[in-house]
């Protein structure tokens, strides 16, 4: 709970972690414990789970809950912890929302209700009821429509900005950039923005974003903290050699659905037991494999190490 009374320190390289599950399917708290400790030693700023790379409409709330606990002991308050904790469901969402806060978390991480398509007064009002439930922790909108069919519009951003003290930021997941530009210049620099599509994790810098929740820190967790670390130190060149050098590493996580590529890749390097996803997704097929070898091999040099973090058992 470092973290929870000031947010504005959730800055940098926050790592949406991928959820291990064994060959047979369980949750796989050996492995993830194991995932967490490796991005304390790469230098990541934050971590987080229960986002799209961490399958949560394949697990039960009770599992996400698990898991929700395991990450926390883990990280054991040396980095903030903001794990994803919304549902397609408001009693989910609050339930799961409980459970993070009584784990420790600094934030929750709460997607847009997914699939019912509301409205943008119906968005107020569910991240309304979310922050008046919970007052003492700070609640971030996870914006990603390419999932859920819904944009959080920046007017409602604002809205909710203005509102509510413990609203204080919010993830934006799409390659609409105008979109990035307008929700910070509707909320001031006060408002803290990560950037969760890859690609745009140094341009959103430029704006005043406060970090990057990219899936490639799954991978690459030492280069992307780096690339967060030159571009606020002014080292620019550096900045933007790290994001074109991860172009193939970014290509690689979405050969096929993430996180099945990822988790092939942390399967290979010995960081999990199995790259098992959970239907309905499956794991790479024999031409998607041989995509993200050839990834790999180009985007080598920016693939963290991993001695010392072999999990028992591979």
């Amino acid at each position: 709970m470092r973290f929870r009374s000031t947010p504005n320190a959730i800055t940098g390289s926050i790592a949406p972690l991928m959820t291990p599950f064994t060959a047979d399917g369980a949750v796989d708290h050996e492995s993830l414990t194991n995932l967490v400790n490796w991005q304390l030693a790469s230098g990541s700023h934050g971590v987080s789970i229960g986002g799209s790379t961490g399958e949560p409409g394949a697990m039960t709330v009770a599992e996400r809950a698990e898991t929700i606990r395991t990450v926390a002991k883990a990280v054991d308050d040396k980095v903030p912890f903001m794990p994803g904790t919304g549902s397609a469901k408001l009693d989910e969402t609050l339930e799961l929302t409980a459970e993070a806060r009584d784990a420790g978390i600094d934030a929750a991480l709460i997607i847009t209700p997914y699939y019912a398509r509301p409205t943008q007064e119906a968005l107020y009002r569910w991240y309304a009821t979310v922050a008046k439930e919970f007052p003492d922790l700070p609640i971030v909108a996870y914006n990603v429509p390419s999932r859920t069919s819904v944009d959080l519009a920046p007017e409602t951003v604002a809205r909710l900005f203005r509102d509510f003290d413990n609203f204080v930021g919010i993830k934006e997941t799409t390659k609409d950039f105008e979109h990035f530009s307008r929700v910070l210049h509707l909320c001031g620099k006060e408002l803290l923005v990560w950037s969760g599509i890859e690609l745009l994790c140094l341009p959103l810098l430029s704006l005043g974003g406060a970090g990057f929740v990219s899936a490639t820190a799954n991978i690459a967790p030492v280069a992307s903290a780096e690339m967060y670390r030159a571009w606020t130190e002014g080292d620019f060149d550096r900045a933007r050699e790290i994001h074109y050098g991860l172009h193939p590493l970014v290509d690689l996580l979405f050969v096929e659905t993430n996180p099945a590529p990822g988790k092939w890749v942390l399967e290979q390097r010995g960081l999990i037991r199995s790259g098992f996803v959970r239907p309905p997704l499956i794991t790479p097929t024999e031409p998607g494999i041989a995509r993200i070898t050839e990834l790999m091999r180009q985007g080598e040099q920016y693939l963290s190490p991993v001695d010392g973090f072999a999990v028992e058992g591979k």
